[in-house]
């Protein structure tokens, strides 16, 4: 079969287009954002890729697909799941109907995010499957594997990835390409409306299934025991922490190793490792998931991993921290430091949330309190800007901005994009409306989902219409244009809409200037 040198995200989405998938949803995010990516540059048209307004929306999009019969794809990062929640803890009582992929890639290191959780959690949480890859390979391999698993039970199947195998590239060999399943509609529709009774029903259906998931994990071909001579140590390897301890151990491994890439844990293998070995050191990325259920509440003293400083209790797994955990030396790579100036991440020279937030802060002078978003624009809380005093989630600008404004602070102004209004700042501004809170909102419109590479907003020429829905007063619905010739008019602006004893919106509208200059890279073609 073909051989294609693939990134752990691509690996995901080539998986899922070969399985038969008739459909992807996503809402982008690093490092989840190249696998809807792929599977729009790849995919025929005949199958449904487009990004949606938020992870929720996507997520019950693909369960409407699995509810049809079909298989379908469902990609975020670590954060959106939690936005996803609701759906995704009640997909796992309604069960699927077509196979449901939900592929999560956590964010170890918080490179791009606003914390570390492990989507792991949430799989035991909901009481469904979890498959964790350790290479592109597996993930390839686990994405039909898993829509198999998904179909056999009727459950959501969670796929979790990690920011350095999202993000690595490797030789993936393909397998012949599955066709996609026709609409079939489930035999009992009364498992998918959750009233009470049924629900009760299909709960006590999932409990029921818990064993049938271990046993599955019991047998998988991802989780494997080694034999080792040395039982001095055992080691238990998750994910790609299995890739790293081959690294160390690239011909015979001399302690026993048990590779986990499957939930629920492999009960019988674990407890034979246990057994079989006087300490056990427990390589995972992220939180100590298996960790803290081998040490139990009074904590194992044979169990080592995160809990007890073996390996860094924060950040993402790397081979050296894995190296001196196993009392392995090896030769340290060059941290970043030594061969470059540190250099801290800044607005695009010509950006125009730049003009906006020089007109914000010349408005406000020492008035007052800027709470902003998600997004490029968080860029603004360092210098030489200084401009905003919080950011939390998405959406949480405005909501909070509403508090502020409660407790008697003004001005209160919040800053949010455009694709994060869209996202999760609606249903904040809708609450400033119903109460009539004196609060700004500045949606910033570089008509793009700029901090992830420029996909599609959903906001693009329904801002104002949106506002008005809500019932924003019209004539305090501004735009502005974020430049520097119009400075003292987007400051006079700014400065009328602050002063407004209500609600008011301003749009600062300009494309965002990377969109602007591939455009124009195409357009010279």
């Amino acid at each position: 079969m073909e051989r294609m040198f693939l990134l752990g995200d691509e690996a995901v989405a080539q998986g899922a287009l070969d399985s038969g998938i008739s459909g992807a949803y996503a809402y982008p995010g690093t490092p989840s954002t190249e696998i809807l990516e792929y599977v729009q540059r790849i995919a025929p048209a005949s199958i449904h890729s487009r990004w949606s307004t938020n992870e929720k929306t996507a997520l019950e999009a693909a369960l409407g697909m699995s509810y049809a019969g079909k298989r379908a794809l469902v990609s975020m990062k670590h954060v959106g799941l939690n936005v996803a929640a609701d759906p995704f803890i009640n997909a796992a009582i309604s069960g699927a109907n077509g196979g449901l992929l939900v592929a999560v890639a956590d964010d170890p290191s918080m490179h791009s995010s606003q914390n570390e959780q492990d989507s792991r959690f949430y799989a035991d949480f909901a009481g469904v499957p979890c498959l964790e890859p350790s290479d592109p390979q597996e993930a390839y391999d686990m994405v039909s594997y898993g829509f198999e698993l998904s179909e056999r039970y009727r459950i959501p199947v969670l796929v979790r990835l990690v920011t350095r195998l999202a993000h690595s590239r490797a030789p993936v060999e393909r397998k012949k390409a599955r066709e996609e399943n026709g609409l079939r509609l489930p035999e009992d529709s009364r498992r998918f409306v959750l009233l009470p009774a049924n629900a009760r029903r299909n709960y006590s259906r999932l409990v029921e299934l818990q064993d049938a998931f271990t046993a599955a994990s019991e047998e998988s071909r991802f989780n494997r025991l080694f034999p080792g001579a040395d039982r001095t140590l055992g080691i238990i390897a998750a994910g790609l922490g299995y890739a790293y301890v081959r690294e160390l151990y690239p011909d015979e491994l001399p302690h026993p190793l048990l590779k986990l890439s499957q939930y629920p844990l492999p009960r019988e293998a674990v407890k034979e490792l246990m057994e079989s070995c006087d300490e056990v050191v427990v390589i995972e990325d992220g939180y100590p998931f298996i960790e803290s259920r081998l040490r139990g509440l009074f904590g194992d003293p044979r169990v080592h991993g995160r809990l007890d400083g073996r390996l860094p209790r924060i950040g993402e797994l790397t081979p050296e921290a894995v190296a001196a955990a196993l009392g392995i030396e090896i030769k340290p790579a060059f941290a970043p430091g030594d061969l470059v100036a540190p250099r801290p991440p800044a607005l695009c020279p010509g950006c125009p949330h730049a003009d906006t937030f020089r007109a914000l802060k010349e408005a406000l002078g020492d008035r007052g309190r800027v709470f902003s978003d998600i997004g490029c624009y968080t860029l603004a809380a360092l210098p030489p800007y200084e401009a905003v005093d919080t950011c939390i989630e998405m959406g949480a600008s405005i909501g909070m901005a509403k508090g502020a404004a409660d407790a008697g602070l003004h001005p209160a102004v919040a800053v949010i994009g455009d694709s994060t209004f869209t996202h999760s700042g609606i249903t904040g501004l809708l609450d400033c409306v119903q109460e009539g809170t004196p609060v700004t909102v500045v949606i910033l419109d570089n008509l793009t989902v700029a901090m992830t590479g420029g996909q599609p907003s959903q906001a693009t020429d329904r801002l104002e219409s949106i506002c008005r829905g809500l019932g924003v007063d019209p004539d305090h619905i501004r735009v502005i244009t974020p430049i520097g010739p119009r400075h003292e008019e987007n400051v006079q602006v700014l400065r009328e809409e602050i002063d407004h004893p209500g609600v008011s919106v301003v749009i600062a509208r300009r494309e965002c200037v990377q969109t602007a200059a591939r455009r124009a890279r195409r357009r010279a073609k």
